[in-house]
């Protein structure tokens, strides 16, 4: 457990990063239980990563988050991969335990969590996922351990990304195939919950997924939390469909980073003020 009077330091580290808001999150929490720590944001561009994770180590930093787009090269940059990580493929949370760098996958538990409140019934269930990245090998994770879904299907712009998550989705056991991206209109009509597990949205862009083409009663997921209302859950919204905010994700994965490094509870009605406060409310 963590000394209240001991100075600890935390980051997150991304390009781009300057839309972040797990330093506001992080830093309520840590107010909240009155721990002397801080917690700041670092841009790291890719080919100043392995510096930069050698850095953190030297100065002595005592846990960081890893965000776009290092969340899968990171992983040759660290000393021990916890079972989440070698789970999703994918790392997102880092302790540093006298000098040994531990990492973790928090967004399994972070993309699941808001569906399990929801008390989701997965039986039978069509999934199209949009992107190949992080954050869709750790979606893959998380759906994995749920019973009846009845398909996946993966769809990114490129092509050989879609593959490589196909190729590390085997031992999950789900049904996955690659869709092309063109064709995601199509898909989209008939699955049972959406899920984008990329950064489209995050400057406004138009939706891949138009109103016309989401099931009324559907799930649409979207990972990006700032803007909070994206173009793809406000066409969710208009065919009816059940929406679940990117901030839902980013709150419950940051919960269990800040156990990870505290081995406290997280304040979680504290953090997701801090959220809120930064994005607007949800309505």
């Amino acid at each position: 457990m963590q000394n209240k009077d001991n100075n600890k330091t935390y980051c997150i580290i991304g390009d781009p990063i300057q839309h972040s808001l797990s330093p506001a999150m992080q830093n309520a929490a840590f107010n909240k239980l009155g721990l002397n720590s801080s917690y700041i944001a670092f841009r790291v561009k890719k080919d100043e990563l392995k510096e930069s994770i050698e850095s953190l180590r030297a100065i002595g930093v005592s846990g960081f988050n890893i965000t776009v787009p290092h969340k899968v090269e990171a992983m040759k940059y660290l000393d021990e991969l916890d079972i989440s990580a070698r789970r999703a493929n994918a790392v997102n949370t880092v302790h540093n335990v006298g000098g040994v760098l531990k990492a973790y996958n928090t967004d399994i538990y972070g993309f699941i969590h808001p569906l399990h409140l929801r008390k989701i019934n997965f039986d039978g269930m069509r999934v199209l996922l949009i992107g190949a990245g992080g954050a869709a090998r750790a979606a893959l994770a998380a759906l994995a351990d749920e019973d009846g879904i009845s398909e996946v299907n993966i769809a990114n712009r490129s092509e050989g990304n879609a593959r490589l998550l196909l190729e590390v989705s085997v031992p999950f056991g789900l049904n996955c195939k690659i869709v092309p991206w063109e064709k995601i209109p199509i898909f989209s009509k008939t699955a049972e919950l959406i899920v984008n597990a990329t950064t489209l949205g995050m400057n406004s862009e138009p939706s891949v997924v138009d109103h016309q083409n989401v099931k009324k009663h559907a799930i649409v997921y979207d990972i990006v939390y700032k803007p909070v209302h994206t173009a793809l859950l406000e066409n969710a919204k208009q065919a009816g469909a059940e929406v679940i905010y990117g901030y839902e994700m980013l709150l419950y994965q940051g919960a269990r980073s800040f156990e990870i490094w505290t081995g406290m509870s997280a304040p979680i009605d504290g953090m997701k003020k801090a959220l809120l406060g930064t994005v607007g409310e949800v309505c």
